[in-house]
């Protein structure tokens, strides 16, 4: 569900729907490989696990590569060397 669009993701953030890590957060926000993304919808809070970080943009199929849901499952944040 990651959002597609920047202005769509700046207004979330500024009405505080997303952390990062526990922590509220800036749309300018540096994101890491390991990061736990929190998105607050309609229907409940949705946790994904940053994997990769894209160079530019990402196909529909690839989407998998780059981040996991990890909403709801007891998880230890996969360690990347």
């Amino acid at each position: 569900m990651l959002l597609k669009q920047r202005t769509a993701a700046k207004e979330l953030c500024d009405r505080q729907f997303i952390k990062v890590n526990g922590q509220y957060i800036k749309p300018s926000k540096h994101i890491n490989i390991g990061d736990i993304i929190e998105i607050e919808t309609a229907a409940g809070m949705v946790q994904y696990q940053v994997l990769m970080i894209p160079s530019g943009n990402v196909r529909k199929g690839d989407r998998e590569l780059y981040y996991q849901e990890i909403t709801g499952a007891d998880h230890e944040p996969n360690m990347v060397c």
